[in-house]
């Protein structure tokens, strides 16, 4: 008789038990299950199904140290990881795709998600025959029955869209494949752009037959968030929706299905009018420090939804319990006793505006990204603009408060310390091959509660997939794209007002034509999503990814000299992307087994 795994475990213990900065997910298909039940066993059980179901929460990737120890964002040219042995070093960083340390990336990922369509299919099958618990009333066992099975059909399509981001549009499976056969040779047939996105993922999530109706209601989990926190709910589908749309109306993929900039503005106007910050149950930016505006941003981050705050800030996330020293280690200055780990480049950190919401640079490009000119130093440096009071000799100063929320430079207090990465000093020792590599370590996603007590603290650090501020960004730029420039800038606005950068961007004279704006929200999306696992995906339905995927990598040295501070640019890495990187090839195992059409250039 064919057996499939059940843990008895609740969700939030489900979703915690996955915490570690080592092995963030890959490990879950591996463990010993605590229990096995026949596949009648399991839907013979109302609790034994929810179980189940449950369960499929785990399929959830966090992305901090998900490769191999290293973050997406460091295979761009936001970061790079300072151990030689990271995942992204070894394969994306040198066009490496086939390379196994990586594998939990660029070819585990086929099966995962594939794993978990499987169990989303299982539930959609039997669920309707499972009998009710007794301890529930006929009410209370139809409106779980609709939620369980939205859940299930929300998270089948999520899970067919992250295989489409990595693998372009594959096979589309909706019904159970047995397990004991091939389960991941899902058939060689791949459906057309369309097809696959607008009328199968769309349509799952917001279509007339879609899922969001039956999710939980806001309020449904507003008033139970002990126990429903992290939960799909009705906005989480309109706002991963939104987000689909906003790339299929991108450079990448546009005309490839029939969804528009107007679509995008569409969506993003009705998840603002019915979910925004007008309501009393509904999302805003998290803005409760008005004295010290980059809190603001820090906390929206680390706070949680489960928290005193009640983050209204965060829509679809992945609840976790606290986390500790273990977390955080592989990316914690090694002053500090960490790994050091992700190390921000000087490119992000160039794409900071001042703190009095002027630009320090005269001229950015499509990636979003200051436009680099050889000054006769050897390395690349962008033009300061006219009348700018950006400093090269203290770079990081007098800059947009999200830079020192996300990245920890010379002189940040820190816990107790301050960094100090001058060369030879306590974050940047000689001899040390984890030390930064650029200049920089990580702060963004570091709960600094976990330091005290001789690192015996604990912090919130749940992975967050989507919140409040990228609707509003996703909004801008569609605005731009159909020529709105001022209601862009004015959509851009708030997510600045909370950081402190205050200056009306209608009144910046760098702002006037289409290709300024268009540059401006892709480097304001850049800055305010970095490490949150969008500049890979970005750059790429942006159709810039040669540029922003392939450039070198650029870092600060810090040195002293006759007691005075000396910043001198460096290349820290160069960087491979070819055109036929911007899908992964399907596994090599899966080509040879099931006859599929690989990608363009694998």
């Amino acid at each position: 008789m064919r057996k499939i795994n059940i843990r008895y475990i609740a969700l939030i213990a489900a979703m915690a038990a996955f915490t570690s900065c080592e092995d963030m997910f890959g490990g879950y298909l591996d463990k010993q299950p605590s229990n096995e039940l026949t596949e009648e066993e399991t839907f013979g059980s109302w609790t034994n199904t929810e179980q189940f179901h449950f369960d499929t929460y785990n399929f959830l990737r966090a992305g901090a140290c998900r490769i191999n120890s290293s973050w997406m964002d460091s295979a761009t040219d936001l970061g790079h990881t300072s151990y030689s042995y990271a995942g992204t070093r070894v394969s994306f960083n040198i066009g490496n795709y086939y390379a196994s340390g990586a594998a939990n990336e660029l070819t585990d990922t086929w099966e995962h998600y594939y794993r978990g369509i499987r169990k989303c299919n299982m539930l959609l099958e039997h669920i309707d025959a499972v009998p009710k618990s007794a301890d529930d009333t006929k009410e209370a066992y139809e409106r779980l029955l609709k939620i369980y099975k939205a859940e299930a059909r929300f998270f089948r399509a999520y899970f067919h869209w992250e295989l489409f981001l990595r693998y372009g549009p594959v096979p589309i499976i909706k019904e159970t494949l047995d397990p004991d056969g091939d389960l991941i040779s899902i058939g060689k047939e791949r459906p057309t752009v369309k097809e696959f996105v607008q009328d199968f993922v769309l349509e799952e999530l917001i279509g007339n037959a879609g899922c969001m109706s039956d999710l939980l209601t806001l309020d449904e989990v507003r008033a139970d968030l002990e126990n429903l926190g992290g939960r799909i709910t009705q906005p989480v589908a309109l706002a991963l929706a939104n987000r689909i749309q906003l790339y299929m109306a991108s450079p990448m993929y546009n005309y490839q299905t029939g969804i528009t900039w107007n679509d995008v503005i569409d969506s993003a106007e009705k998840f603002i009018k019915t979910y925004g910050p007008n309501g009393t149950s509904s999302y805003s930016l998290y803005n409760v420090s008005p004295d010290v505006p980059s809190l603001n941003y820090q906390n929206a981050i680390l706070t949680t939804a489960t928290e005193q705050g009640k983050n209204p800030e965060i829509i679809f996330w992945r609840n976790s319990v606290p986390a500790g020293w273990n977390d955080i280690v592989n990316d914690t200055p090694v002053g500090e006793g960490g790994n050091g780990g992700l190390c921000p480049s000087q490119n992000l950190v160039d794409m900071y505006d001042m703190i009095d919401g002027t630009s320090p640079f005269a001229e950015y490009d499509e990636t979003g990204a200051p436009v680099y000119e050889d000054n006769g130093s050897g390395v690349p440096s962008p033009k300061v603009a006219t009348g700018s009071r950006y400093n090269e000799a203290n770079p990081c100063s007098s800059r947009d408060p999200r830079l020192s929320a996300s990245v920890l430079y010379n002189g940040s207090t820190w816990g107790d310390g301050v960094i100090d990465v001058i060369k030879g000093h306590r974050d940047n020792p000689l001899g040390n091959a984890n030390s930064t590599p650029t200049g920089y370590y990580l702060r963004k996603y570091m709960p600094e509660s976990i330091l005290t007590n001789n690192h015996s603290g604990t912090g919130y650090r749940n992975w967050i997939f989507i919140r409040y501020a990228e609707i509003l960004l996703n909004y801008a730029e569609a605005l731009c794209e159909t020529g709105r420039l001022d209601e862009a800038l004015e959509t851009i606005q708030p997510i600045r007002n909370r950081v402190g950068l205050t200056l009306d961007l209608k009144t910046r004279t760098d702002l006037k034509t289409q290709d300024q704006v268009r540059n401006f929200i892709r480097k304001e999306r850049t800055v305010e999503l970095a490490f949150e696992d969008h500049r890979a995906w970005d750059v790429r339905r942006w159709n810039v990814a040669e540029k922003s995927l392939g450039r070198d990598i650029y870092g600060m040295e810090v040195t002293q000299e006759n007691g005075k501070l000396k910043y001198t640019r460096k290349v820290v890495a160069n960087r491979v992307f070819e055109t036929k990187m911007y899908f992964y090839p399907i596994p090599e195992a899966e080509v040879w087994k099931s006859g599929i059409k690989n990608n363009p250039g694998w």
